[in-house]
């Protein structure tokens, strides 16, 4: 009976989603036995503040905390997330009108596409990328043109050479960094190049930052919105997700452009009803409480980093080291297509990796690895290659 169900077209073109065939393998390796090492997905193994929690617990037993809150957000939420921009980055932002919260980034950034994308306009999309970007893109009935990233760049996108192209029906450019997947951090100075970019062509720039805060050896990435204008052309996504290991709590937030703000709020109060406020308080505890729990957390990624790229390239890889995000995108030796190395690794060592293809055709060549187990781990994945080299 469900094969005579006639699904849209905008469903029937859909890639699988990469993370959820991901964990199907996985879990067919898990139920053959076989000891599996994770480095698929990125969920980070560390459980979220002591001190986020116990604020959670004590506005759930408040009666007043289990209605409907505004998907506006608590004024209270907006204000911390405003006070944290302005203490991280120097960035004033207006609580009322250039801040909204999310449940999680990823939902606001698939929801960005439906406030501004036509049938027929086309959107921006860094490749290798979030997978959302084109997700978003293919369901508000856009066309994803995707911007190639290089190793001989940096993994940035060439503004110079996108800018030769025709990008008349060019609405939104996504752009991502730290990045995932690459791990790549862009300059303040490409901002500004992003900014300049985007008033010439109209094309209004969305930067996920959900990883601002992974970053290593003592070189924080700058926002999007430290770049001058940056405000009158585009949004920034952040999440609390990675910045305070709390993915499962889905909080995030918009922060920019107060018309784009509002238009993606448009779409929001039309689709949910707004953070579960227990969620929103622990959330503010998050962002002012004591930081010194991401500076801990910072230096655990730092030596896993280390431990499992200096590793990799013992063996004779040719990793470079991350500067952001706690993920390592590594060439892939012997010219094996990436599905094909991924499945090897599965099958012969126990060992889960992302193929780069399924980040888009320019991932080609490359795996990702997250770096979301602890160091025995990592040091056990180093020998598990070692062995199948």
């Amino acid at each position: 009976m469900e094969d005579s169900f006639r699904k849209a077209k905008r469903i029937a073109i859909l890639p699988t989603y990469l993370f959820d065939e991901i964990v199907r393998l996985k879990n067919e390796a898990i139920s053959k036995g076989m000891d599996i090492i994770d480095l698929g997905v990125g969920d980070p193994d560390f459980s979220s503040p002591p001190h986020v929690v116990e604020a959670l617990k004590s506005a759930v037993d408040e009666g007043k905390n289990h209605h409907y809150s505004s998907y506006r957000g608590m004024t209270e939420l907006r204000e911390a997330f405003g006070r944290w921009y302005l203490n991280r980055f120097g960035v004033t932002l207006d609580p009322e009108s250039e801040v909204l919260p999310l449940i999680g980034s990823k939902e606001g950034i698939g929801h960005i596409h439906l406030a501004f994308v036509e049938p027929g306009d086309a959107v921006l999309i860094p490749d290798p990328g979030y997978p959302t970007y084109q997700s978003g893109t293919v369901l508000a009935g856009g066309e994803p043109v995707f911007m190639p990233l290089h190793k001989e760049n940096g993994f940035i996108p060439d503004l110079k050479s996108l800018g030769k192209r025709e990008l008349s029906r060019a609405r939104l450019m996504h752009l991502n960094f730290p990045s995932n997947p690459t791990g790549a951090v862009a300059p303040l100075e490409f901002f500004r190049e992003a900014v300049a970019f985007g008033h010439r062509h109209n094309i209004i720039i969305c930067h996920d930052a959900a990883y601002t805060e992974i970053y290593y050896d003592g070189h924080p990435p700058p926002s999007f919105l430290q770049a001058e204008g940056a405000k009158e052309i585009g949004v920034e996504f952040h999440s609390l997700s990675k910045t305070y290991s709390m993915t499962g709590w889905r909080l995030g937030v918009a922060v920019g452009n107060r018309e784009v703000v509002s238009a993606l709020g448009s779409v929001k109060s039309n689709y949910d009803t707004g953070l579960f406020p227990a969620i929103q308080l622990a959330g503010i505890a998050a962002l002012t409480g004591d930081q010194s729990w991401v500076e801990a957390m910072r230096q655990c990624y730092q030596k896993r980093r280390d431990i499992f790229v200096e590793g990799l390239n013992e063996i004779g890889f040719a990793v470079e080291k991350p500067r952001g995000s706690f993920y390592v995108w590594a060439p892939i030796p012997g010219g094996m297509s990436s599905r094909e190395f991924c499945s090897m690794l599965l099958d012969e060592a126990g060992l889960v990796v992302t193929p780069g293809a399924g980040f888009g055709r320019f991932g080609e060549g490359y795996f990702r690895a997250a770096l979301t187990v602890d160091e025995s781990q990592l040091q056990e994945a180093v020998e598990r290659f070692r062995k199948i080299m």
